[in-house]
């Protein structure tokens, strides 16, 4: 009998790796170090530390350098092993790790901010060292003169940046939930557009250059997917967290977004799919079912005699409802809903089954994540948390290899 292969991606659980819990303070970043089974952290201790992993099969430090204030921030580039770590004085310092990872050799400090670094973003392809601070500024540096080519002042100060080298747009997102984008040139930099959709402070962005599409996370627990390519103005909302979304990447190869939050929730969401805009919410006086008064239309309750209702808004079509005529719950999974959430009756008799098959998965990392690292060549990700605990997951999390069965 021949043996059927399914691909069963729901069997799939998070297989951790390895731990690395040697901290005495909350690790702020860390990076896989491809082909070398290796992670390079920052933490509040003012350290900078290079873990390679033993034949033991626990990491120890090759590298523990101890910096002058904390880092609060970091971009490594493994082609050339340049290491740029932002500072909580604003200052950004610059290494080049040896080829065994045994040794960091200072090359360069940048005086970039006023305050505390908040995003380090190394370009090689431009050899562009881009920032972002607590001072409310976007600069871009030249790597090899070191000289500041060019600075941006945002509304509010700065906590995502992303850079498409093919057209040279920097996308910032900031703590107003606005994301930013500019047109970089060699010595100038222009406003594209600004757009926003989060209630919430912008916590995490993810670029994927070839799809053309811009992801954003916010404290306001939702993931927005902004289809910069379409030129159309299309913005995909994903509700799968319970807490504020802390990190965002994704994998080409599948086609799947990763996120987490701060209650330690790991969701793989498959983007491999066709998903549908949420609805504008419609305004109205009345209940756009069964026309009864809501509470603020005094008129209508006067000459029918009847008492005013809430109004509340149907997810799937986007009208005002009253609670009687929107009584039921139901996800909407192509719609980004992967919870329950309030639909009138009249849209929950025409989801079927299929609409509420789920498109993401769910997996507890059992810790608090304040940062997260996606390394593509391996397909590993890295999770640090408040616990000052760092753990690395296997691909298997998120790979939808099939199973013979």
């Amino acid at each position: 009998m021949a043996a059927e292969i399914q691909p069963q991606p729901q069997a799939r659980k998070p297989c951790l790796l390895s731990k690395i819990e040697a901290f005495q303070e909350l690790v702020s970043a860390a990076v896989i170090i491809p082909k070398e089974d290796g992670v390079i952290s920052l933490s509040e201790d003012r350290t900078i530390r290079v873990w390679l992993k033993r034949d033991s099969g626990q990491y120890w430090p090759s590298i523990f350098h101890t910096m002058p204030s904390s880092c609060s921030s970091m971009s490594f580039n493994p082609e050339t092993r340049r290491l740029s770590v932002g500072m909580d004085t604003g200052s950004i310092c610059e290494f080049i790790l040896s080829e065994d990872y045994n040794k960091m050799t200072p090359a360069r400090t940048y005086q970039a901010h006023q305050g505390r670094v908040t995003v380090v973003l190394f370009v090689l392809e431009m050899e562009w060292l881009l920032s972002t601070g607590q001072d409310k500024n976007f600069t871009w540096h030249c790597s090899e003169s070191g000289q500041q080519l060019g600075t941006y002042r945002t509304t509010a100060w700065v906590s995502g940046l992303q850079f498409d080298v093919e057209t040279r747009h920097a996308f910032v997102g900031d703590h107003s939930g606005q994301v930013t984008i500019l047109k970089l040139e060699q010595d100038s930099g222009s406003l594209v557009t600004t757009f926003k959709g989060h209630t919430g402070n912008l916590t995490a962005l993810c670029w994927d250059p070839v799809q053309r599409v811009l992801f954003s996370g916010s404290s306001d627990h939702s993931i927005i997917m902004w289809d910069i390519g379409g030129r159309k103005g299309t913005a995909i909302e994903l509700q799968g967290h319970n807490d504020k979304v802390q990190g965002l990447c994704y994998a080409s190869h599948t086609r799947q977004l990763i996120s987490c939050s701060s209650d330690g929730s790991i969701v793989i969401w498959n983007m491999d799919v066709t998903r549908q805009e949420t609805p504008e919410w419609l305004d109205s006086d009345s209940c756009q079912k069964c026309e009864q008064p809501f509470f603020w239309n005094f008129k209508q309750m006067w000459d029918s005699k009847k008492i005013g209702l809430r109004q509340h808004h149907c997810r799937k079509c986007g009208q005002a409802v009253c609670g009687k005529c929107s009584s039921k719950r139901s996800t909407i999974p192509l719609m980004g809903f992967e919870f329950e959430v309030r639909v009138c009756d009249s849209c929950y008799e025409s989801i079927t089954d299929e609409d509420r098959a789920p498109t993401a998965t769910f997996h507890d990392s059992k810790h608090s994540i304040v940062y997260m690292h996606y390394e593509p060549t391996t397909g590993n990700l890295l999770t640090s948390g408040a616990d000052k605990v760092i753990k690395v997951w296997t691909r298997t999390l998120w790979d939808m290899t099939p199973v013979v069965s």
